[in-house]
């Protein structure tokens, strides 16, 4: 099983400063403000960040092997239970496709799209296929926006009008927002698969569905449906290795959209973290020998990374790994299990999207011996090593380090 703690990353990548990124840190700038008091929030969480089970398995070690610095309030052991490190992502990009491909054994080589004015961000002609095809009257937004401030500002106007909410951000992403019931949800992720296929030559990664409810008199709140329609992944991934050997396959969260729905078996989606994790467990109870799982837990990014909530991301961090001991439980004798993350989304960094850093790698299992296991030169590495454990054909790119 890989578990993909969405945007957890661990300190900033070598060429960060090509993206606008250096000095980001989100695992260390997060554990600096707790270790400080600057992430108190009464009610939610206090004191130095509390992530004792991921310590133990090494998390400290890994960001060590990241940063060569230690973080602030967590204990680095001499002898960690877990295999730790870290990995460098060597895709294009700071954005989910690109750190789950690369994670999956599928780096990024080519550029992506991007939509980078901030006033009518998407071309005319773009807008004039997406009325067309799209048959809706006209468009809303058109620009760079944060989802709920964007939703705040023409909902009403789009209860009224039946205009789709067009946005975009620094991520090579078209956003649709509408509201479910005077829109239609199914109305909407038509018009995403619409929009997906007119953005394709554009070689944007991902068209987002995001519905939403609610009225101007009681306020605007998104729904759990969103739906990602990402682009093919352009080579063989760890989904496709354990789909050819017939084995069992579960893909938790949106794991599905991201790999465009490609080998991604019975796809499971909840509404948090939490639920995901009762999924990951169910998961790891009842596949079968050889099976394979996949699980992407969104909220780290969604709600606290892009909204620079440094506390809710330390109390999410911390609700986390409370819930470890329940995943160790339930694993058997030759199971694996290897937590990671995408990209960075830092908290306290300026700005509200993603951060180009490195990601901490931490495997364990009852067979498992705790090791060092470096700094891995790319997030490849990761299904290489799931291949091997599983027994499935190598993967084109990527080092096991088992």
């Amino acid at each position: 099983m890989i578990i993909v703690l969405d945007s957890v990353g661990c300190g900033a990548a070598h060429d960060a400063e090509a993206y606008g990124d250096a000095g980001a840190d989100t695992l260390g700038h997060i554990a600096g403000h707790c270790a400080a008091g600057l992430a108190d929030r009464p009610g939610l969480r206090s004191g130095p960040l509390h992530v004792p089970h991921m310590a133990a398995l090494g998390l400290g070690a890994a960001y060590q092997a990241s940063t060569g610095r230690m973080l602030a309030g967590v204990p680095s052991l001499a002898q960690p239970a877990g295999q730790h490190g870290c990995a460098v992502e060597i895709s294009q990009g700071k954005d989910t496709p690109s750190g789950h491909w690369e994670m999956a054994g599928c780096p990024v080589s080519f550029a992506w799209g991007y939509f980078r004015e901030h006033e009518n961000s998407f071309p005319p002609d773009l807008v004039a296929a997406i009325i067309r095809e799209g048959q809706v009257p006209g468009i809303l937004g058109n620009c760079h926006a944060s989802g709920t401030a964007i939703i705040d500002e023409h909902a009403a106007e789009h209860m009224r009008s039946a205009l789709p909410i067009c946005y975009t951000s620094v991520d090579s992403v078209l956003q649709i927002a509408a509201h479910e019931q005077t829109f239609g949800l199914e109305r909407l992720y038509s018009l995403c698969r619409t929009v997906r296929r007119l953005v394709d030559p554009l070689k944007i990664g991902r068209v987002i569905a995001r519905p939403f409810t609610g009225s101007l008199e009681a306020g605007f709140v998104r729904t759990p449906n969103r739906k990602d329609f990402a682009v093919q992944p352009p080579g063989p991934t760890i989904l496709d290795r354990a789909a050819e050997a017939g084995r069992a396959i579960a893909t938790i969260g949106k794991i599905g959209d991201i790999f465009a729905h490609r080998n991604t078996a019975i796809e499971h989606k909840g509404i948090s973290n939490d639920s995901h994790l009762d999924m990951a467990i169910e998961a790891l109870r009842s596949l079968p020998a050889g099976g394979f799982a996949f699980v992407n837990l969104v909220d780290f990014d969604t709600e606290f990374g892009h909204r620079r909530d440094v506390p809710g991301y330390a109390a999410a961090l911390e609700a986390f790994d409370r819930r470890l001991p329940e995943v160790q439980a339930v694993l058997k004798a030759a199971d694996l299990v290897i937590i990671t993350a995408d990209h960075g989304n830092d908290p306290s960094f300026p700005g509200t999207d993603h951060t180009r850093e490195h990601v901490p790698i931490l495997a364990f299992g009852p067979g498992v011996a705790g090791r060092a296991i470096g700094k891995r030169a790319t997030f490849a590495d990761i299904g290489q090593s799931v291949a091997a454990h599983l027994g499935l054909a190598p993967l084109p790119v990527g080092t096991s380090w088992l």
